[in-house]
């Protein structure tokens, strides 16, 4: 096993005591990261999607890993998620986008808030590596703030007709379905969400999104819908129930990006420390050098910011689906926002550190750390910006009546 994938694992048993089971899924976790390192690297130097990723991901059977075991998944809670999200990570954030788009927030959604024949028809398929899943929340001119959405719906006897764009939609161009989140065309206040098949009528994928400053392993979509019509069974939870299943999903793929941020940095760590090692200047190792030691300290101490708040969000998400509350999801919401906070910017702090110590190899994309700090910097954006994380801590701190957006 990978050694700081293992070392990850022995602090966690400080606080999470494993089923041998649960052990023996973290090392197919690590088995196929393993594997992933050469597809990963090849592709992102040719700049395009990885379609290695879902075979060999389909071959260790990981798809499923937080879906039911009675829809075909592994079953695993969000601390064995959270941990699989960290090896990922440490891989780069390619396929880590493409895990958390299809499982933690499509895959997801359908599972909390799907009706028992959604979930056969869709889940059952995801966990077996059958079909891909998207996310579609973020529009043209809607990202920080889904409310203003302006993707439509009207009923049509017992379908509903949809019309409009997602943008920034990972795996979008490559999904066979997709979550849709749009807006109520005779009450605007009503927002709901649809699983839409990208394989009928009034589906298009308008443009690939391929000048990106990194991620280029992860396909990135632009989508329309144009009079595409939906099944009435095709609702996901209930109409004008969309916000909460974008909220809670989101939630939990909040918790995806910090773990998978932990990974970055820790791969970050490790290269660096090697480069330190071999690298002489000056007549001696570059790790000799008081400088060179402040960036590989910094790096470590990042690490630890990011991995315990998302260690603790983890075992407190498992405590809500114990034991569901009100207080818990206020909870969670809070947690998840700092974790995802911290990390984020953590790793991309970590990558920068790490290409200086890389010097002009690091400025280079043959490097990992240059591929780290071209990712990173996009999840400082996904998922909540910075700035929208620091307003939502901060008034949940203040308490009712100060939420500033």
């Amino acid at each position: 096993m990978e050694k700081s994938f293992s070392e990850s694992i022995e602090l966690v048993k400080n606080i999470y005591k494993f089923s041998s089971e649960e052990l023996e899924i973290l090392e197919k976790v690590d088995a196929a990261a393993g594997e992933l390192v050469a597809s990963e690297f090849d592709h992102y130097l040719k700049r395009e999607v990885n379609t290695d990723a879902l075979a060999i991901a389909k071959k260790h059977g990981i798809l499923g890993l937080p879906i039911d075991k009675k829809y075909g998944g592994l079953g695993v809670n969000p601390m064995i998620s959270v941990l699989a999200g960290e090896r990922f990570g440490q891989v780069g954030l390619g396929f880590s986008t493409f895990f958390g788009a299809n499982v933690m927030l499509a895959g997801m959604a359908v599972q909390n808030w799907g009706s028992d024949e959604q979930k056969e028809r869709y889940l059952r398929r995801l966990a077996a590596g059958d079909i891909i899943m998207a996310f579609g929340l973020t529009e043209p001119d809607i990202g920080s703030d889904p409310m203003s959405l302006k993707t439509s719906y009207e009923k049509k006897g017992s379908n509903y007709i949809l019309n409009g764009s997602k943008y920034y939609i990972s795996n979008g161009g490559i999904a066979n379905a997709v979550v849709v989140f749009a807006r109520s065309k005779t009450n605007p206040a009503e927002i709901s969400a649809f699983i839409v098949d990208t394989d009928k009528p009034g589906f298009k994928v308008e443009m690939e999104l391929k000048e990106k400053i990194g991620l280029f392993t992860s396909d990135t979509g632009m989508l329309g819908f144009h009079d595409l019509e939906i099944p009435e069974q095709n609702i996901l939870g209930s109409l004008g129930n969309g916000m909460l299943v974008a909220y809670s999903s989101i939630l939990y793929g909040r918790l995806g990006i910090s773990s998978a941020c932990t990974g970055v940095m820790e791969d970050c760590l490790n290269s660096t420390v090697a480069r330190a090692k071999e690298r002489i200047q000056f007549g001696k190792e570059i790790g000799k050098h008081q400088l060179v030691q402040e960036h590989i300290a910094e790096i470590a101490l990042n690490i630890e910011r990011a991995r315990w708040p998302t260690y603790i969000t983890a075992l407190r998400a498992i405590e809500y689906l114990k034991s569901p509350s009100e207080d818990l999801v206020r909870e969670l919401d809070q947690r998840s926002a700092i974790a995802k906070r911290i990390a984020s910017r953590a790793a991309w702090e970590s990558a920068d550190h790490a290409v200086q110590v890389f010097g002009g190899f690091g400025y280079s994309l043959l490097s990992p750390v240059g591929r780290h700090y071209c990712d990173t910097r996009v999840t400082r954006i996904f998922e909540g910006t910075d700035e929208i994380m620091n307003l939502k801590i901060a008034s949940h701190i203040l308490g009712k009546g100060f939420r500033a957006f």
